[in-house]
């Protein structure tokens, strides 16, 4: 709990943050520590958390900075959202929490897909949309090049004054990676929409839940590593207790 105003809940996330690493150094000093921040705002009429605001985004933003003033990686917010279902307002949300880790410069960032109703629940297909949002993602951070082909000085001068780009010498080399192409994207014209089912963007992720599902395989792995890691998992679950959590 903390005051509902941003600037008294960063300041009592850093305080807590800051004593942790403390304590844990007095501990076991040299240890490794990463800061965690997971802020969120309230629905005040009904006391129901909400996810995807603004204010906890500009938290993230504050918070980046105090990371890097503490010296500290930072573990951030992901795709998060208080709709029930992979909507607008999903998606609306998610994209406001992301980009917000992405800009206060996030080391590590965990729910970046699948997050529905606060965390109460994970969507299949939501979490094809957000595979999506994290590609996006990628590409956003990776900026721009600014090296002398990307500034396509050889296609101004072969189209020249008042004519296309699109059958250039410099297009058709950066034709399969000029842009970033979401796989559940819909970009056909209205008749080839029409006519394909008039598919929403929630029904093109059910279709890819259901093909990824269908073809999956397992990643390759040797026999004797896949014992070694079972006889390691079964032993480590063998000398430790049950937790209550």
């Amino acid at each position: 709990m903390g005051p509902v105003t941003t600037a008294g809940a960063v300041a009592q996330a850093h305080a807590e943050t800051l004593v942790g690493v403390a304590l844990t150094q007095l501990i076991r000093s040299g240890a490794p520590v990463i800061y965690g921040n997971f802020l969120s705002s309230m629905a005040l009429r009904s006391g129901s958390p909400t996810f995807g605001m603004p204010e906890p985004a500009l938290g993230s933003l504050v918070i980046g900075q105090l990371a890097r003033r503490a010296g500290l990686p930072l573990r951030c917010s992901g795709a998060f959202t208080a709709s029930k279902v992979p909507d607008g307002q999903a998606m609306q949300e998610s994209a406001v929490s992301m980009l917000s880790a992405l800009l206060c410069g996030a080391n590590f960032i965990l729910h970046s897909a699948g997050w529905l109703e606060g965390g109460l629940a994970m969507g299949y297909e939501k979490f094809m949309m957000d595979l999506d949002l994290c590609g996006a993602a990628h590409t956003y951070l990776k900026g721009i090049s600014l090296d002398d082909d990307q500034f396509g000085l050889d296609a101004f001068a072969e189209v020249g004054p008042g004519q296309h780009f699109f059958g250039s010498q410099h297009t058709l080399r950066h034709y399969e990676t000029a842009f970033y192409e979401p796989a559940l994207s819909d970009n056909s014209s209205f008749e080839q929409w029409r006519d394909n089912g008039e598919s929403t963007a929630e029904q093109r992720a059910a279709v890819a839940v259901r093909d990824t599902l269908r073809d999956f395989e397992l990643p390759p792995m040797a026999d004797d590593v896949d014992a070694a890691l079972q006889e390691f998992m079964n032993r480590r679950k063998a000398e430790m207790p049950d937790q209550w959590y």
